[in-house]
């Protein structure tokens, strides 16, 4: 065989190979891209799944709020229609009395003109001037305790009620307040609003901007342990133990004239509750009724006392329809309280042995029955009040010392712990076991965490405001994705035990050991 058929025979060989090899990784090459055009196609197709299933969702979400849109305007329509109706026949039975609800007409008297302010029915007050009126207190009694009622000093002038009105027609407006109260409660119940993916997605806080803090003396000498913005009036709030003072109650308990533990504004805002100790036998319960005047009736006590033993820690109102309170305490028990009649509630214990130890905190999720408590054992509870069991269950490494939902998420609420730097913890309803973030602050005069220290959210349920143990108001925006506080305000002379939002006015209203009330305008 010659040099050249040899030479020629191997060329086609090594072309026949390298087309092979060619194929080969065509082969593979194929393969490789069909696998992942599949992997893409089942992605795509768990994209557009979801997706529809969201547009599902946001139908019936859009569907339901037409209905809640539609409900809302008939109601009100047909309460116009009342109001209208029962207005033109007061009109003919008497001409003398023209009764406005909240407004303030200008009324012509002998040719002058005369600013005349008209009765606010939903919140009858006895005391009406700036004055201080010194708290009831019983004859051998040493012990005092007062609920104050304050008037926003920022707008003090509109909140003065008329103490003249007659007792048929307060008595005739309370009925039909009530009934009002309870179409406009129902009315602006707040929407649900997605804020838990918005949780540590910002490396930057966003903060509020600068305050201009005002201090006025709360008249107390004894620290003040509670403060809370009356739910109907914007222009009042209580503190426990008094702002342009409109009122003071002593409200020690029955027996022993114990001070009140915490306090409570009924959600028609013409009360307040409040909580004692279970030693002793003691009244566990008071209701301070603001729309009576000073004496029989204005303040009682519930004769049922559900409470075993120990301090009853925490009292709160339900964001439901139908009116009741639940109460924690230290007998490791929480108990729901519901609305007999007027001033008739009736205890029903929800458990008692889901904590071992006290109870601190209690709250109300918004969207389903569903009552958070949170104990000194570390546990977080959530108890199906329509199921009667724990739908959710949850323990941490530090104590817990109460518990606070978000207001516009209805599946977000935060723990304050006991652990330093990381005081503040934000969980979802949904998600057992799963932290989504956690925030605090640094302690300078003191290295424990009074249970006295509460927090606060602001109405648009993206901020915390939080007391501390330095004289400091420290705000939190959950958005940050740091744990540090966004800004913190140095409004008192000692520890800042809780500082409160407004939910109307650019307003923050801070309680303080110095004995100062503090207004902080921003």
């Amino acid at each position: 065989m010659s040099a050249g058929s040899t030479i020629s025979k191997k060329i086609k060989e090594e072309a026949v190979e390298e087309e092979e090899t060619a194929n080969g990784e065509d082969d593979n090459s194929i393969a490789e891209q069909e696998e992942a055009l599949v992997a893409l196609i089942e992605h795509r197709t768990k994209e557009v799944e979801h997706l529809g299933q969201r547009i599902s969702y946001y139908k019936s979400q859009l569907d339901q709020a037409e209905k809640r849109l539609q409900d809302s305007q008939s109601k009100l329509a047909r309460l116009r229609g009342r109001h209208n109706t029962a207005f033109s026949n007061a009109s003919l039975a008497t001409k003398s009395v023209k009764v406005e609800q909240r407004s303030i007409s200008p009324e012509r008297i002998n040719g002058g003109s005369k600013t005349k302010q008209q009765p606010r029915t939903e919140l009858v007050i006895p005391s009406v001037n700036p004055k201080i009126s010194q708290p009831i207190k019983p004859a051998g009694s040493s012990a005092k305790t007062t609920i104050s009622l304050e008037a926003n000093a920022a707008s003090s002038r509109a909140v003065k009620v008329k103490a003249e009105t007659s007792h048929r027609n307060s008595s005739n407006a309370e009925v039909v307040e009530k009934k009002d109260r309870g179409a406009k409660r129902k009315f602006e119940q707040r929407e649900h609003k997605e804020l838990i993916p918005l949780v540590r997605s910002s490396s930057t806080p966003t903060t509020i901007g600068s305050y201009s803090s005002n201090h006025i003396s709360s008249q107390h000498k004894r620290k003040l342990r509670s403060l809370s913005v009356c739910p109907v009036n914007d222009q009042l709030f209580v503190t426990r133990s008094s702002a342009s003072f409109l009122s003071s109650t002593d409200c020690g308990s029955s027996g022993e004239r114990r001070w009140p533990e915490d306090i409570a504004w009924h959600p028609y805002g013409n009360s307040l509750f409040c909580v004692y100790t279970a030693d002793a036998g003691d009244s566990q319960i008071s209701i301070l009724n603001l729309n009576k005047t000073q004496g029989r009736g204005r303040l009682t006590y519930l004769e049922d006392k559900p409470h075993v033993k120990g301090i009853i820690n925490s009292i709160i109102f339900m964001p439901w329809e139908k009116n009741c309170f639940v109460t924690g305490g230290s007998d490791h028990a929480v108990v729901l309280w519901n609305e007999k009649d007027e001033d008739i509630w009736k205890p029903k214990s929800l458990h008692r042995n889901l904590h071992s130890s006290a109870v601190m905190g209690v709250a109300g999720m918004q969207q389903k029955n569903v009552i958070l408590s949170a104990g000194a054992d570390k546990r977080i509870i959530g108890f199906d009040v329509h199921v009667g069991r724990a739908d959710y269950k949850h323990q941490i490494e530090s104590k817990c010392m109460s518990v606070l939902p978000n207001p516009c998420d209805f599946n977000l609420f935060m723990v304050q712990t006991g652990a330093h730097e990381r005081q503040l913890r934000l969980y979802d309803i949904r998600l057992r076991h799963t932290e989504l973030h956690s925030f605090g602050w640094k302690q300078e005069s003191s290295d424990s965490q009074s249970a006295l220290i509460n927090q606060a959210w602001s109405p648009d349920g993206l901020y915390l405001s939080s007391g501390s143990a330095d004289p400091v108001i420290h705000i939190f925006d959950i958005r940050y994705n740091a744990r540090r506080p966004s800004q913190s305000i140095r409004a008192h002379q000692k520890r800042v035990f809780k500082a409160v939002w407004h939910y109307s006015l650019p307003l923050l209203i801070s309680i303080s050991s110095d004995l100062q009330i503090g207004l902080h305008k921003r």
